[in-house]
């Protein structure tokens, strides 16, 4: 059957404190119905696990993902496509921190699942798409809108509706990725840089960084600023904003617990 197949491989690093999601289904990593389900599946392993601070997301062959499984697709009931892209986006609503690592094409469904995550690195012959419309389709996976709110309407709007592609220049100079590296070595190494970086913060402070960009964007400037300023005063009286300033003043490292 056409809507089964793919791996998510989920392995853990740096004791334990980083979980590492592989999508393993050959040279182009196609991701069909079972994929999508199989991430939520991950990541509800993975915001129950406390021990977990950040995920990072990778792919084994050539390219990330060439998108969905588009014959697959007709084997699809329409009114089961009412909650499509709520599964393969959970990283969106994951508490922690989670970076993308691509390298080759990142297409549909592939880029909506990019999209839905924190941090993303690529690899200069990195690509992106979203080519729905040469099917007689669009993005439903939450491409259209959060495209649109990382590049700007009218880049969105070009991109998806002559479905062109995106280069890892264009892609970094947009702000679709933080950083562009040479190859697959260096973004392998940038994205454990990354990690490292996070792994000495505050996972409370991360998590509510998190939550306030993500519920602030959208809302008016005053409502975002009101989060904001709430968020920081509930930090206020955490056991890590303690212990970071005592580590500061102590001229030390801190050792932050997430409380």
């Amino acid at each position: 059957m056409a809507l089964t197949g793919g791996e998510i491989r989920f392995d853990r690093g740096h004791d334990g404190r980083v979980a590492y999601l592989t999508l393993d289904h050959g040279k182009y990593n196609i991701i069909t119905w079972e994929t999508r389900q199989v991430m939520a599946d991950r990541f509800a392993e993975i915001d129950a696990d406390d021990d977990i601070k950040v995920v990072v997301i990778q792919a084994t062959g050539e390219h990330f993902s060439s998108g969905g499984d588009i014959a697959g697709f007709m084997e699809v009931d329409p009114i089961d496509f009412t909650d499509l892209g709520h599964n393969v986006t959970a990283p969106a609503r994951s508490p922690k921190p989670v970076i993308t690592a691509v390298d080759g094409y990142c297409f549909g469904v592939g880029l909506e699942l990019a999209l839905s995550t924190d941090i993303r690195v690529a690899t200069k012959r990195a690509e992106f798409a979203l080519p729905e419309m040469r099917l007689g389709m669009i993005p439903g996976s939450g491409g259209t809108q959060r495209l649109a709110r990382l590049i700007g309407l009218s880049r969105a709007k070009y991109h998806v509706m002559t479905a062109s592609r995106i280069n890892a220049q264009q892609a970094g100079d947009w702000g679709l990725v933080a950083n562009v590296v040479e190859d697959r070595a260096a973004l392998d190494a940038e994205v454990e840089r990354i990690v490292g970086v996070l792994l000495g913060f505050s996972p409370l402070a991360a998590r509510t960084a998190k939550e306030v960009l993500d519920k602030g964007v959208d809302a008016p400037l005053y409502s975002g600023i009101e989060l904001e300023r709430k968020a920081y005063a509930m930090l206020r009286s955490s056991n890590d904003f303690a212990e970071g300033v005592a580590a500061f003043t102590g001229k030390r490292a801190p050792k932050f617990q997430g409380r």
